[in-house]
């Protein structure tokens, strides 16, 4: 085996490659907190995000942070089920100290390959692999220690997959006016986020209805907080499946990402990386899904087969974005001809307008 290294994803912004003013400032901070820290004797670690792949590759995805020196890394399935035991402020997963530029080593099947972090401390790159269709893990190594993460490859012959947004679709935030979102992700305890009923319910559904499809949760929610995503939709019951996040900071452009392009620019590299899979997409009313997956579905007539939306309650859509009524026109199929739209308050409601429509 020797050294590769990783394909570059294809949604890198090359826009501009001077950091801007922002950014600079935000490296200049984090470069005197891991100075400090490594002074004391923190150590280099990695956090694992759950990623996916098809024939030949998969898509792993990392950051790179600073350890106490005393620390031992532990697997995804181990520190999840310890922070179950113990209060979780929502404010903990945004205390860490990022370190760009690190190599981390790759074990996917029999290939390695050698990456490098970014300025942010994430790996987001495609590798080759001769992993088998199904869940695998990875192994990332740096500085010696080294922690697996769980990867999806998806089968050739896959043909149908769903992709479910999770602020206020599978999980009530009142997001994203300001206080509120500060409060839910930064100060409530991660054990009184609310489900929203039936959801979980849905998705087992849909995937008992067609065995081996993928559910992809997409989100414009911080790397930070996947821990806490991934220990919610496990203890509500929902499948397992990759989060596709973003970061909150600076970039080469301003002072924030948006979150609109995230989730249109992840869904258009979905149906690229996957030309076989015909794709569900589930969102809700309370912001931009409808517009955004409308505008997916006219781009892509012949792969969006359901567009499933959550109709906010009144007082949802006034803590969501100030008014009672949903944000904007939601009707999906105004946009494009999808095949099939269904409405319904929660997933018990868009189930039964599914098993109306015959399609569970």
């Amino acid at each position: 085996m020797t050294d590769s290294p990783g394909v570059s994803t294809p949604t890198q912004n090359a826009s501009s490659s001077r950091p801007h003013r922002a950014a600079r400032l935000e490296d200049r901070f984090n470069a005197l907190v891991a100075r400090k820290l490594a002074e004391r004797g923190w150590v280099p670690r990695v956090e694992p995000y759950t990623g996916y792949g098809a024939d030949g590759w998969v898509r792993v995805m990392a950051r790179t942070l600073l350890a106490p020196p005393d620390s031992e890394p532990r697997e995804v399935a181990e520190r999840d089920a310890a922070s179950a035991q113990r209060a979780v402020r929502g404010w903990r997963s945004f205390v860490t100290a990022q370190v760009p530029a690190t190599e981390v080593e790759v074990q996917a099947g029999s290939r390695r390959h050698v990456l490098r972090s970014d300025r942010g401390g994430y790996i987001d790159q495609i590798v080759e692999s001769d992993l088998e269709p199904g869940w695998h893990d990875v192994t990332l190594t740096v500085s010696g220690r080294s922690i697996t993460a769980p990867v999806l490859v998806v089968a050739p012959d896959q043909r149908t997959a769903l992709v479910s947004d999770i602020d206020d679709t599978v999980m009530v935030t009142a997001l994203p006016r300001p206080l509120l979102a500060a409060w839910n992700s930064m100060v409530l305890h991660e054990n009184a986020r609310r489900v929203v009923p039936g959801m979980a319910a849905l998705y087992r559904r849909w995937n008992e209805a067609n065995p081996g499809s993928p559910t992809f949760y997409l989100s414009t929610g911080a790397w930070n907080v996947a821990p806490a995503l991934r220990r919610f939709l496990a203890r509500h019951g929902y499948p397992a499946g990759p989060l596709l996040l973003t970061d909150w900071g600076p970039t080469n452009t301003g002072w924030f990402r948006s979150g609109q392009q995230h989730k249109r620019d992840t869904l258009r590299r979905l149906l690229q990386e996957l030309p076989q899979i015909s794709w569900v997409l589930v969102g809700d009313d309370g912001q931009h899904d409808p517009q955004i997956y409308g505008d997916i579905a006219a781009e892509h007539p012949d792969r969006i087969t359901l567009v499933a939306i959550r109709q906010l309650t009144p007082a949802e859509q006034l803590l969501a974005h100030g008014t009672p009524a949903p944000a904007e026109d939601d009707d999906v199929a105004a946009r494009a001809a999808t095949p099939l739209v269904v409405h319904g308050g929660d997933g018990n409601e868009i189930a039964l307008r599914l098993i109306d429509a015959g399609v569970l």
